[in-house]
Protein backbone atom coordinates (compact mmCIF):
# COMPACT_ATOMS: atom_id res chain seq x y z
CA UNK A 1 0.00 0.00 0.00
CA UNK A 2 1.29 3.45 -0.95
CA UNK A 3 1.78 6.06 1.76
CA UNK A 4 -0.91 8.73 1.98
CA UNK A 5 1.50 11.62 1.46
CA UNK A 6 2.98 10.02 -1.67
CA UNK A 7 -0.51 9.83 -3.19
CA UNK A 8 -1.15 13.44 -2.16
CA UNK A 9 2.14 14.49 -3.76
CA UNK A 10 1.32 12.82 -7.07
CA UNK A 11 -2.34 13.83 -7.33
CA UNK A 12 -2.54 17.26 -5.65
CA UNK A 13 0.87 18.80 -5.01
CA UNK A 14 2.48 18.26 -8.44
CA UNK A 15 -0.38 19.94 -10.39
CA UNK A 16 -0.50 22.88 -7.93
CA UNK A 17 3.27 23.38 -8.09
CA UNK A 18 3.23 23.21 -11.92
CA UNK A 19 0.48 25.85 -12.02
CA UNK A 20 1.99 28.13 -9.36
CA UNK A 21 5.55 28.15 -10.73
CA UNK A 22 4.59 27.74 -14.43
CA UNK A 23 6.50 24.47 -14.81
CA UNK A 24 5.91 22.60 -18.06
CA UNK A 25 7.11 19.15 -16.99
CA UNK A 26 6.16 17.24 -13.84
CA UNK A 27 9.76 16.07 -13.49
CA UNK A 28 10.73 19.72 -12.89
CA UNK A 29 8.61 19.85 -9.73
CA UNK A 30 10.76 19.70 -6.56
CA UNK A 31 10.42 16.61 -4.38
CA UNK A 32 11.48 15.54 -0.91
CA UNK A 33 14.43 13.20 -1.51
CA UNK A 34 15.15 12.13 2.07
CA UNK A 35 14.58 13.03 5.71
CA UNK A 36 17.54 12.92 8.10
CA UNK A 37 16.82 12.67 11.84
CA UNK A 38 19.83 13.33 14.08
CA UNK A 39 20.23 13.12 17.87
CA UNK A 40 23.35 14.56 19.45
CA UNK A 41 24.10 12.77 22.70
CA UNK A 42 27.12 14.46 24.27
CA UNK A 43 26.46 12.88 27.68
CA UNK A 44 27.24 9.47 26.16
CA UNK A 45 30.91 10.16 26.92
CA UNK A 46 30.30 9.50 30.60
CA UNK A 47 27.42 6.99 30.41
CA UNK A 48 27.01 4.76 27.34
CA UNK A 49 23.51 3.74 28.52
CA UNK A 50 22.27 7.21 27.58
CA UNK A 51 23.33 6.61 23.97
CA UNK A 52 21.73 3.14 23.99
CA UNK A 53 18.43 4.65 25.18
CA UNK A 54 18.62 7.42 22.53
CA UNK A 55 19.26 4.81 19.81
CA UNK A 56 16.30 2.76 21.02
CA UNK A 57 13.97 5.78 21.07
CA UNK A 58 15.11 7.00 17.63
CA UNK A 59 14.53 3.51 16.21
CA UNK A 60 11.03 3.51 17.72
CA UNK A 61 10.23 6.94 16.29
CA UNK A 62 11.55 6.34 12.76
CA UNK A 63 11.08 2.60 12.32
CA UNK A 64 14.68 2.16 11.21
CA UNK A 65 17.86 1.29 13.08
CA UNK A 66 19.99 4.41 13.73
CA UNK A 67 23.64 4.74 12.82
CA UNK A 68 25.89 5.63 15.76
CA UNK A 69 27.93 8.73 14.97
CA UNK A 70 31.45 8.99 16.34
CA UNK A 71 33.65 12.03 16.93
CA UNK A 72 36.00 12.77 14.03
CA UNK A 73 38.18 15.26 15.90
CA UNK A 74 39.34 15.46 19.51
CA UNK A 75 38.10 18.41 21.56
CA UNK A 76 39.98 18.61 24.84
CA UNK A 77 37.66 21.17 26.46
CA UNK A 78 34.77 18.72 26.16
CA UNK A 79 36.89 15.61 26.90
CA UNK A 80 36.04 14.21 23.46
CA UNK A 81 38.47 11.81 21.85
CA UNK A 82 38.50 10.65 18.24
CA UNK A 83 36.12 7.72 17.84
CA UNK A 84 33.96 8.44 20.90
CA UNK A 85 30.22 7.93 20.25
CA UNK A 86 28.54 11.35 20.29
CA UNK A 87 25.16 10.78 18.63
CA UNK A 88 22.97 8.79 16.29
CA UNK A 89 21.21 9.48 13.02
CA UNK A 90 18.73 7.92 10.62
CA UNK A 91 18.29 8.66 6.92
CA UNK A 92 14.76 7.89 5.74
CA UNK A 93 13.87 7.46 2.08
CA UNK A 94 10.85 6.41 0.02
CA UNK A 95 8.00 4.71 1.94
CA UNK A 96 9.43 5.13 5.44
CA UNK A 97 10.16 8.80 4.70
CA UNK A 98 6.57 9.54 3.64
CA UNK A 99 5.15 7.63 6.62
CA UNK A 100 7.45 9.51 9.03
CA UNK A 101 6.53 12.86 7.44
CA UNK A 102 2.83 12.02 7.77
CA UNK A 103 3.16 11.15 11.47
CA UNK A 104 5.43 14.14 12.12
CA UNK A 105 3.24 16.75 10.38
CA UNK A 106 -0.19 15.46 11.42
CA UNK A 107 0.37 13.92 14.86
CA UNK A 108 3.66 15.05 16.45
CA UNK A 109 3.78 18.79 15.62
CA UNK A 110 0.25 19.51 16.92
CA UNK A 111 1.26 17.90 20.26
CA UNK A 112 3.88 20.59 20.95
CA UNK A 113 2.74 22.89 23.74
CA UNK A 114 2.05 26.52 22.67
CA UNK A 115 2.90 25.66 19.06
CA UNK A 116 2.54 28.58 16.66
CA UNK A 117 4.23 27.12 13.61
CA UNK A 118 7.73 26.32 12.43
CA UNK A 119 10.17 29.08 11.41
CA UNK A 120 10.08 30.11 7.74
CA UNK A 121 13.77 31.03 7.51
CA UNK A 122 15.43 27.66 8.27
CA UNK A 123 16.40 26.92 4.66
CA UNK A 124 20.03 26.41 3.67
CA UNK A 125 21.72 27.50 0.43
CA UNK A 126 20.53 24.34 -1.36
CA UNK A 127 16.93 25.05 -0.24
CA UNK A 128 16.74 22.13 2.23
CA UNK A 129 14.73 22.71 5.40
CA UNK A 130 16.14 21.96 8.87
CA UNK A 131 14.46 22.26 12.24
CA UNK A 132 15.14 21.23 15.79
CA UNK A 133 12.92 19.68 18.44
CA UNK A 134 13.65 19.92 22.14
CA UNK A 135 11.67 16.87 23.27
CA UNK A 136 11.18 13.39 21.88
CA UNK A 137 7.93 12.68 23.72
CA UNK A 138 5.78 14.53 21.16
CA UNK A 139 5.85 11.34 19.09
CA UNK A 140 3.05 8.96 20.11
CA UNK A 141 5.38 5.95 19.81
CA UNK A 142 7.36 7.08 22.85
CA UNK A 143 5.90 6.07 26.21
CA UNK A 144 6.13 9.15 28.42
CA UNK A 145 6.54 7.07 31.59
CA UNK A 146 9.60 5.23 30.25
CA UNK A 147 11.58 8.36 29.32
CA UNK A 148 14.71 8.59 31.46
CA UNK A 149 15.97 11.82 29.94
CA UNK A 150 14.47 14.48 27.65
CA UNK A 151 16.35 14.34 24.36
CA UNK A 152 16.12 16.75 21.44
CA UNK A 153 16.67 16.06 17.76
CA UNK A 154 17.33 17.78 14.46
CA UNK A 155 15.21 16.97 11.40
CA UNK A 156 16.34 17.90 7.89
CA UNK A 157 14.09 17.64 4.83
CA UNK A 158 16.37 17.30 1.78
CA UNK A 159 14.60 18.68 -1.28
CA UNK A 160 15.75 17.82 -4.82
CA UNK A 161 14.99 19.89 -7.89
CA UNK A 162 14.14 23.14 -6.13
CA UNK A 163 15.26 26.32 -7.88
CA UNK A 164 14.37 28.73 -5.06
CA UNK A 165 13.48 28.97 -1.40
CA UNK A 166 9.90 29.83 -2.42
CA UNK A 167 9.54 26.52 -4.28
CA UNK A 168 10.85 24.55 -1.29
CA UNK A 169 8.62 26.44 1.15
CA UNK A 170 5.55 25.96 -1.05
CA UNK A 171 6.28 22.22 -1.43
CA UNK A 172 6.50 21.74 2.34
CA UNK A 173 3.45 23.95 2.90
CA UNK A 174 1.41 21.80 0.50
CA UNK A 175 2.54 18.68 2.39
CA UNK A 176 1.10 20.30 5.52
CA UNK A 177 4.08 21.99 7.19
CA UNK A 178 2.60 24.69 9.47
CA UNK A 179 4.87 27.71 8.88
CA UNK A 180 4.62 30.75 11.16
CA UNK A 181 2.59 33.62 9.83
CA UNK A 182 4.55 36.77 9.11
CA UNK A 183 3.80 39.48 11.62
Amino acid sequence: MKPRLLEKYRTEIVPKMMETFKLKNKMAVPRVDKVVVNMGVGEALTDIKILDKAVEELATITGQKPLIRRARVAISNFKVKVGNPVGCKVTLRRTKMYEFMDRFLNIALPRIRDFRGVPTDSFDKEFNYSMGLTEQHIFPEIDFDRITRVQGMDITFVIKGSKSMEQSRELLRLFGMPFKEKE
